[in-house]
């Protein structure tokens, strides 16, 4: 699966995915200190998810209605590094279809997805 991850992901959950096989583009290793609409415009160009913990992008895909492929917002605070990327990548082998289709919120007890209107 594509996925760009945003600068505020930790890399463990970058070299995770990689790990598993996704084709993963990170933002810090590419133009770090982009701003937050030129990200989710270069996730959507490339069809890949979006994966971040700016909460930002939450208001850029409500409030201002821009188009995206999919974006995965991590409320993971207070996990160790390691943990996290063990959810995020059960998180894309379970559910990549549906990650595409919307906004997802992945917190310790579960992940909210609210897919786009059609």
């Amino acid at each position: 699966m594509k996925i760009v991850a945003d600068e505020s992901v930790d890399r463990h959950i970058v070299e995770r995915l990689r790990g598993d096989g996704h084709d993963v583009l990170f933002i810090a290793e590419l133009n770090p200190g982009i701003d937050d609409e030129t990200v989710l415009d270069h996730s959507r160009r490339a069809n890949a998810v979006l994966v971040t913990a700016d909460k930002d992008f939450g208001e850029l895909v409500f409030r201002q209605n821009l188009v995206h492929s999919g974006v995965l917002l991590i409320r993971l605070a207070g996990l160790k590094p390691d943990r996290k990327a063990e959810l995020v990548a059960m998180t894309f082998k379970q559910h990549a279809d549906e990650l595409h289709a919307g906004f997802a919120v992945l917190s310790r007890r579960a992940l909210r997805l609210r897919k786009r209107p059609q």
